[in-house]
Protein backbone atom coordinates (compact mmCIF):
# COMPACT_ATOMS: atom_id res chain seq x y z
CA UNK A 1 0.00 0.00 0.00
CA UNK A 2 1.12 3.56 -0.65
CA UNK A 3 1.78 6.09 2.09
CA UNK A 4 -1.68 7.57 1.56
CA UNK A 5 -3.21 4.52 3.24
CA UNK A 6 -3.72 4.79 7.00
CA UNK A 7 -3.29 1.83 9.35
CA UNK A 8 -6.11 3.19 11.51
CA UNK A 9 -8.46 2.70 8.58
CA UNK A 10 -7.12 -0.84 8.19
CA UNK A 11 -8.02 -1.47 11.83
CA UNK A 12 -11.45 0.10 11.42
CA UNK A 13 -12.30 -2.18 8.50
CA UNK A 14 -10.91 -5.23 10.32
CA UNK A 15 -13.24 -4.51 13.26
CA UNK A 16 -16.28 -4.07 11.02
CA UNK A 17 -18.92 -6.77 10.68
CA UNK A 18 -18.16 -9.44 8.04
CA UNK A 19 -20.88 -8.14 5.68
CA UNK A 20 -19.41 -4.63 5.86
CA UNK A 21 -15.77 -5.40 5.10
CA UNK A 22 -16.20 -6.04 1.33
CA UNK A 23 -18.26 -2.84 1.04
CA UNK A 24 -15.66 -0.70 2.83
CA UNK A 25 -12.76 -2.25 0.91
CA UNK A 26 -14.55 -1.70 -2.40
CA UNK A 27 -15.25 1.95 -1.60
CA UNK A 28 -11.73 2.48 -0.32
CA UNK A 29 -10.05 1.12 -3.42
CA UNK A 30 -12.42 2.99 -5.75
CA UNK A 31 -11.61 6.25 -3.97
CA UNK A 32 -7.85 5.64 -4.25
CA UNK A 33 -8.09 4.58 -7.89
CA UNK A 34 -10.07 7.70 -8.79
CA UNK A 35 -8.02 10.06 -6.65
CA UNK A 36 -4.42 8.77 -6.27
CA UNK A 37 -3.47 11.78 -4.14
CA UNK A 38 -6.19 11.17 -1.55
CA UNK A 39 -5.10 10.84 2.09
CA UNK A 40 -6.88 8.74 4.67
CA UNK A 41 -7.64 9.76 8.22
CA UNK A 42 -10.12 9.11 11.01
CA UNK A 43 -12.57 11.91 11.77
CA UNK A 44 -15.29 11.68 14.38
CA UNK A 45 -14.61 7.98 14.72
CA UNK A 46 -15.00 7.04 11.07
CA UNK A 47 -12.69 6.79 8.02
CA UNK A 48 -12.48 10.01 6.04
CA UNK A 49 -10.67 10.89 2.82
CA UNK A 50 -8.99 14.23 2.21
CA UNK A 51 -8.00 15.80 -1.09
CA UNK A 52 -7.27 19.52 -0.82
CA UNK A 53 -9.80 19.45 2.00
CA UNK A 54 -12.45 16.98 3.09
CA UNK A 55 -13.68 14.80 0.21
CA UNK A 56 -15.82 11.92 1.50
CA UNK A 57 -16.19 9.40 4.29
CA UNK A 58 -17.74 6.06 5.11
CA UNK A 59 -18.82 4.24 8.23
CA UNK A 60 -19.89 0.79 9.37
CA UNK A 61 -22.75 0.10 11.75
CA UNK A 62 -24.34 -3.04 13.17
CA UNK A 63 -26.55 -3.79 10.17
CA UNK A 64 -25.44 -1.43 7.41
CA UNK A 65 -22.76 0.90 6.07
CA UNK A 66 -22.97 4.52 4.98
CA UNK A 67 -21.05 6.69 2.54
CA UNK A 68 -21.17 10.44 2.09
CA UNK A 69 -19.60 13.36 0.27
CA UNK A 70 -18.64 16.38 2.36
CA UNK A 71 -20.00 18.74 -0.29
CA UNK A 72 -22.98 16.65 -1.43
CA UNK A 73 -25.33 19.60 -1.05
CA UNK A 74 -23.63 21.60 -3.81
CA UNK A 75 -22.89 18.75 -6.21
CA UNK A 76 -24.85 18.46 -9.46
CA UNK A 77 -26.79 15.50 -8.07
CA UNK A 78 -26.99 17.15 -4.67
CA UNK A 79 -30.76 16.97 -4.36
CA UNK A 80 -30.85 13.22 -4.86
CA UNK A 81 -27.68 12.67 -2.82
CA UNK A 82 -29.15 14.52 0.16
CA UNK A 83 -32.53 12.89 -0.33
CA UNK A 84 -31.61 9.80 1.67
CA UNK A 85 -31.43 11.87 4.85
CA UNK A 86 -35.22 11.97 4.91
CA UNK A 87 -35.19 8.15 5.02
CA UNK A 88 -33.15 8.17 8.22
CA UNK A 89 -30.16 6.88 6.31
CA UNK A 90 -26.83 8.47 7.12
CA UNK A 91 -24.63 9.53 4.24
CA UNK A 92 -25.78 9.94 0.67
CA UNK A 93 -26.48 6.46 -0.68
CA UNK A 94 -28.87 5.11 1.93
CA UNK A 95 -28.25 2.01 4.02
CA UNK A 96 -25.64 -0.17 2.34
CA UNK A 97 -25.60 -3.88 3.22
CA UNK A 98 -23.58 -5.22 0.28
CA UNK A 99 -21.56 -4.02 -2.70
CA UNK A 100 -24.69 -4.57 -4.80
CA UNK A 101 -26.39 -1.70 -2.95
CA UNK A 102 -23.82 0.77 -4.28
CA UNK A 103 -24.30 2.79 -7.46
CA UNK A 104 -22.27 1.56 -10.43
CA UNK A 105 -18.54 2.30 -10.44
CA UNK A 106 -19.16 4.66 -13.35
CA UNK A 107 -21.56 6.75 -11.27
CA UNK A 108 -19.35 6.66 -8.20
CA UNK A 109 -16.32 7.77 -10.20
CA UNK A 110 -18.34 10.60 -11.71
CA UNK A 111 -19.34 11.81 -8.24
CA UNK A 112 -15.81 11.44 -6.88
CA UNK A 113 -14.36 13.46 -9.74
CA UNK A 114 -16.92 16.20 -9.19
CA UNK A 115 -16.10 16.30 -5.48
CA UNK A 116 -12.43 16.56 -6.39
CA UNK A 117 -13.15 19.41 -8.79
CA UNK A 118 -15.00 21.34 -6.09
CA UNK A 119 -11.94 21.06 -3.85
CA UNK A 120 -9.58 21.89 -6.71
CA UNK A 121 -11.52 25.09 -7.30
CA UNK A 122 -11.78 25.88 -3.60
CA UNK A 123 -15.58 25.96 -3.68
CA UNK A 124 -17.03 25.85 -0.18
CA UNK A 125 -20.43 24.86 1.14
CA UNK A 126 -22.40 27.98 2.13
CA UNK A 127 -22.40 28.33 5.91
CA UNK A 128 -25.41 30.58 6.17
CA UNK A 129 -29.01 29.50 5.87
CA UNK A 130 -31.33 31.46 3.60
CA UNK A 131 -33.68 33.85 5.39
CA UNK A 132 -36.39 32.57 3.08
CA UNK A 133 -36.10 29.04 4.44
CA UNK A 134 -35.82 29.56 8.19
CA UNK A 135 -37.52 26.25 8.91
CA UNK A 136 -34.96 24.29 6.89
CA UNK A 137 -31.81 23.26 8.71
CA UNK A 138 -29.06 22.01 6.38
CA UNK A 139 -27.13 19.53 8.52
CA UNK A 140 -23.56 18.74 7.38
CA UNK A 141 -23.18 15.14 6.19
CA UNK A 142 -20.58 14.37 8.86
CA UNK A 143 -22.70 15.60 11.77
CA UNK A 144 -25.47 13.00 11.87
CA UNK A 145 -23.16 9.94 12.09
CA UNK A 146 -21.16 11.63 14.85
CA UNK A 147 -24.27 12.46 16.86
CA UNK A 148 -25.79 9.02 16.44
CA UNK A 149 -22.78 7.49 18.17
CA UNK A 150 -24.21 9.06 21.35
CA UNK A 151 -27.86 8.06 21.67
CA UNK A 152 -28.77 10.78 24.20
CA UNK A 153 -27.15 13.50 22.09
CA UNK A 154 -28.90 12.34 18.93
CA UNK A 155 -32.33 12.19 20.60
CA UNK A 156 -31.94 15.75 21.90
CA UNK A 157 -30.81 17.07 18.52
CA UNK A 158 -33.36 15.11 16.48
CA UNK A 159 -36.27 16.33 18.62
CA UNK A 160 -35.03 19.91 18.73
CA UNK A 161 -36.75 22.75 16.90
CA UNK A 162 -35.26 24.16 13.67
CA UNK A 163 -33.78 27.09 15.59
CA UNK A 164 -32.36 24.73 18.24
CA UNK A 165 -30.61 22.68 15.55
CA UNK A 166 -29.50 25.74 13.60
CA UNK A 167 -27.63 27.19 16.58
CA UNK A 168 -25.51 24.06 16.84
CA UNK A 169 -25.03 23.59 13.09
CA UNK A 170 -23.91 27.17 12.51
CA UNK A 171 -21.57 27.12 15.51
CA UNK A 172 -19.85 23.97 14.24
CA UNK A 173 -19.68 24.91 10.56
CA UNK A 174 -18.47 28.45 11.26
CA UNK A 175 -15.23 27.06 12.72
CA UNK A 176 -12.16 28.46 10.97
CA UNK A 177 -10.13 25.25 11.17
CA UNK A 178 -10.63 21.48 11.24
CA UNK A 179 -9.29 21.33 14.81
CA UNK A 180 -11.76 23.96 16.01
CA UNK A 181 -14.59 22.22 14.18
CA UNK A 182 -13.74 18.93 15.87
CA UNK A 183 -13.52 20.59 19.28
CA UNK A 184 -16.91 22.25 18.80
CA UNK A 185 -18.46 18.99 17.62
CA UNK A 186 -17.21 17.14 20.69
CA UNK A 187 -18.48 19.92 22.96
CA UNK A 188 -21.84 19.91 21.19
CA UNK A 189 -22.21 16.17 21.72
CA UNK A 190 -21.53 16.62 25.46
CA UNK A 191 -24.10 19.39 25.81
CA UNK A 192 -26.70 17.60 23.71
CA UNK A 193 -26.25 14.42 25.74
CA UNK A 194 -27.16 16.52 28.78
CA UNK A 195 -30.22 17.90 27.00
CA UNK A 196 -28.75 21.39 26.66
CA UNK A 197 -29.18 23.92 23.89
CA UNK A 198 -26.22 25.67 22.28
CA UNK A 199 -26.71 28.81 24.40
CA UNK A 200 -27.71 27.06 27.61
CA UNK A 201 -25.23 29.10 29.67
CA UNK A 202 -27.02 32.32 28.83
CA UNK A 203 -30.48 30.83 29.15
CA UNK A 204 -29.77 29.58 32.65
CA UNK A 205 -29.10 33.13 33.82
CA UNK A 206 -32.55 34.37 32.82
Amino acid sequence: MSSSYNSNVDSYIARAAPFAQPVLEHLRELIHKTCPDVAETIKWGMPAFDYKGSLCSFASFKNHCSFGFWKAGIMEDGESLRGDESKNAMGNIGKITSVKDLPSNKVMVKWLKEAMRLNDEGIKVPKTISKHSKKVVITPDYLVPALKKNKAAWVTFDKGSPSFKREYVEWITDAKSEATRLSRLQQSIEWLAEGKGRNWKYQSKK
